[in-house]
């Protein structure tokens, strides 16, 4: 058997920077371990896999030790394709999701997404947190990830976590966000329960982000990095209950996966 493998590296518009995805368009849905394996084999922090279903596609996402159910720079990655290489004519895709339906369009040169909210509310802070950061935070948020809130971009750029002990934090990620000096606001994102140990540009991380610096800075438009080594740049929206996310994506690799 031979699937269609794509990577295309998302929220930046040139190759060896922003997230790399790998994207494969199915006939039909393989089974979970097949799936799961092939993004084993990828090793990369997302394979996106999609199914046609009438004018629209079904799209599950994969990091190499288990599904997840919101990405991002996967989601960004799968409408370049569809977008770019499958259906040209096409000015937007919609996908059935594990968390509903999104839908992405083309605006000039970017990909626009329509996410879910996901805004965080303050907590105390999980025992070993300042330690796993090598920094103590200012203030904890949650939603479905913890959201370390810091003062100053150069603590961001400075953390070196301790990724063994950030896995036995109780949550499936740690987002760390400060005020930015060029930007509204940075962050990084760290998953090592999820088989992440730092994603380098996190879609989904801005779905708690937006909803908090929106609140913070007094405005809905918002222009945010991700100051991984890679890095990556997004424009986003807070319209409520739904966040916009804008960002660019280049191809970097096509070929066939044999199974």
């Amino acid at each position: 058997m031979r699937i269609p493998i794509y990577q295309i590296d998302a929220f930046t518009r040139r190759v060896f920077s922003g997230n790399p995805a790998a994207v494969c368009p199915l006939e039909r849905w393989l089974e979970d371990g097949v799936l799961q394996s092939i993004a084993a084999e990828n090793n990369l922090s997302e394979t996106a896999f999609f199914v046609r279903a009438g004018d629209r596609f079904h799209l599950r996402w994969f990091t190499p030790v288990l599904e997840v159910d919101l990405c991002g720079h996967a989601t960004l990655a799968s409408a370049f394709v569809i977008l770019n290489r499958l259906e040209p004519g096409l000015d937007a895709v919609t996908f059935y999701t594990r968390s509903g339906e999104l839908t992405v369009r083309r605006e000039g040169e970017y990909l626009s997404m329509d996410f879910p909210a996901r805004p965080p509310t303050p907590c105390e802070p999980p025992g070993g947190l300042t330690e796993a950061l090598g920094a103590a935070p200012a203030e904890v948020w949650r939603s479905r990830d913890l959201m370390a809130l810091f003062d100053a971009e150069e603590q961001i750029r400075a953390l070196r976590p301790n990724m063994d002990r950030l896995a036995r934090i109780d949550a499936f990620a740690v987002i760390v966000t400060a005020p930015g000096r060029e930007a509204d606001f940075v962050s990084r994102f760290f998953a090592p329960r999820g088989g992440i140990a730092e994603d380098p540009v996190t879609g989904s991380a801005h779905s708690t982000l937006v909803p908090y610096w929106s609140r913070r800075l007094g405005k809905t438009s918002l222009h945010a990095l991700q100051v991984s080594a890679r890095g990556g740049e997004l424009w986003c929206e807070d319209r409520g209950g739904r966040v916009t996310i804008r960002g660019q994506a280049v191809p970097f690799m096509e070929g066939a996966v044999i199974i």
